[in-house]
């Protein structure tokens, strides 16, 4: 049997609507094949299916697990050295100097000493509305003006705008793909915007692995080629996406080394733990576990913005592990509901009331999330 042709095969509208009858549990979705069923993940967490929180729900590859199991031979030391080793595959992976990377406590250790190195009484934040939190919430523990600008009408990043907001501009922050949208903005692969003088672009590209670059990707490239010519750019990127690596917090910072500088300036000695750094040596090296990862989330995501297009929901055309489809209506009480049937989502983004963000899970936590969805809407 072609597992990839079952792995998206169609929910008919037929068995769709049996859910939004009062018998919808008797209509419930066939088990899948074992040739599909997908792995099981750690120890059981209790029944909620959590969607909310973009994780990895493969989890990491299994090499991570070894690895985890040798770093803790070596607990007893500080990981100067790994941490190191570390840096330097990083640099190599990117094809800059090793001076050029800081690891961090995740990627929003990062965030947090770009808004205290660069964000400050004066020196504003500069982000769209909606995008990623963290940034803004820093910069005000700061004291620095946070400045949101709406996302343009598809819904992608107003780069124009975000730079004529303001001529005293500390930090322009960019999330590409764009949590919670999972849109791409595209052009800033090919030449940033100008920023005033003594500004900062931090693109945040957590969710890099899952966008297809090119013309696939909907115009999407990295900005990490640019940093040769762009002395103020700063890209962070994570291991708690596509890499699996949410609970042991890694990420890092790629930037000229005077940017990294004043980071590690602001940041803890020994942030970063050793077995999160062995976990990452070994998740980089396992390319067809990232590959696999990327190719279920993207067959998964295309087969559930189906089946709700099917039903008149239109999805944003999301580079990402997740969804944000318009319900036309408030989500609060669809979000509660939901919780209510053991099915955690995304947050209500004021910006966008009426978008209901999912994170794209395996194929059976997917159906059971279309089936509590179908039973909300019903009521």
């Amino acid at each position: 049997m072609n597992v990839s042709r079952q792995l998206v095969a169609p929910l008919s509208r037929r068995r769709f609507a049996g859910l939004l009858g009062a018998g919808f549990a008797a209509a419930a979705l066939p088990p899948s094949s074992p040739a599909a069923a997908e792995p099981t993940v750690g120890p059981d967490l209790g029944t909620v299916i959590r969607l909310s929180s973009n994780e990895n729900p493969y989890g990491p590859s299994p090499a991570v697990y070894d690895a985890l199991r040798a770093a803790f031979g070596r607990a007893w030391r500080y990981p100067d050295e790994a941490e190191q080793a570390l840096v330097e595959d990083l640099a190599r992976l990117h094809g800059v100097a090793p001076d050029h990377v800081l690891l961090g406590n995740g990627s929003g250790e990062i965030l947090q000493l770009a808004a205290a190195a660069f964000t400050g009484p004066g020196r504003p934040a500069v982000l769209a509305d909606p995008a990623f939190e963290a940034v803004a919430r820093y910069a005000r523990t700061k004291g620095a003006e946070v400045v949101r600008v709406p996302l343009t009408a598809d819904h992608r990043h107003d780069l124009e705008k975000m730079l004529t907001v303001t001529r005293f501009t500390g930090l322009l922050y960019v999330c590409n793909p764009n949590n919670p949208t999972g849109t791409v903005t595209s052009g800033l692969g090919d030449a940033p915007p100008r920023l005033p003088s003594g500004a900062v672009l931090l693109v945040d590209e957590a969710y890099h692995h899952y966008a297809a670059e090119g013309a696939a990707g909907d115009g999407y490239t990295s900005a990490l080629p640019l940093l040769a010519r762009h002395p103020n750019l700063l890209v962070t990127r994570t291991f708690s996406k596509i890499f699996g690596l949410a609970g042991l917090r890694l990420g890092y910072a790629v930037a000229r080394p005077e940017t990294i500088d004043r980071l590690r300036y602001h940041q803890t000695l020994d942030a970063v733990n050793g077995q999160a750094i062995a976990a990452a040596r070994a998740a980089l090296q396992d390319t067809g576990h990232l590959e696999s990862c990327r190719r279920r989330n993207q067959e998964i995501r295309t087969w559930v913005a189906a089946e709700l297009a099917a039903r008149g929901f239109t999805s944003l055309p999301s580079q990402a592990n997740f969804l944000m489809t318009d319900l036309r209506r408030d989500v609060q009480p669809v979000i509660d509901a939901l919780r209510t049937r053991g099915v955690e989502v995304g947050r209500r983004f004021p910006a966008l009331p009426t978008y209901l963000r999912v994170t794209v899970g395996t194929r059976p936590q997917m159906e059971s999330f279309l089936r509590a969805l179908a039973a909300v809407l019903a009521t």
